[in-house]
């Protein structure tokens, strides 16, 4: 099965900013449409930003303009980019691979903005 592990995850002060990783193993990554999302403590959890296999992107209206999603097919490896980081933005991040009519989800990585 597809494996997606995320990293670059911590504790920031607000303002500042963040980049994060998810490494996936399995076959198929360059054909995959690819997400980050974030849950927060009580929440749902919810779309933060999106990648196709054809490189186009979507992104939360509450993040548009602070982050930046990106893959390299070479390194089976998806970032986002985070900046500009308000307490809101607290939440575990988790990446997410969509390959045909599967759906792959990582472990998630803890961001912690403190104001």
């Amino acid at each position: 099965q597809v494996q997606l592990v995320e990293s670059g995850g911590g504790l920031v002060q607000a303002g500042g900013s963040l980049r994060l990783s998810c490494a996936a193993s399995g076959s198929g990554f360059s054909v995959s449409d690819m997400g980050w999302y974030r849950q927060a403590p009580g929440k749902q959890r919810e779309l933060v930003a999106t990648v196709t296999w054809n490189n186009s992107t979507v992104y939360a209206d509450s993040v548009k303009g602070r982050c930046t999603i990106s893959r390299d097919n070479a390194k089976s490896t998806v970032y986002l980019e985070m900046n500009s980081l308000v307490p809101g933005d607290t939440a575990v991040y988790y990446c997410n691979a969509l390959l045909g009519y599967y759906n792959y989800w990582g472990q998630g990585t803890q961001v912690t903005v403190s104001s």
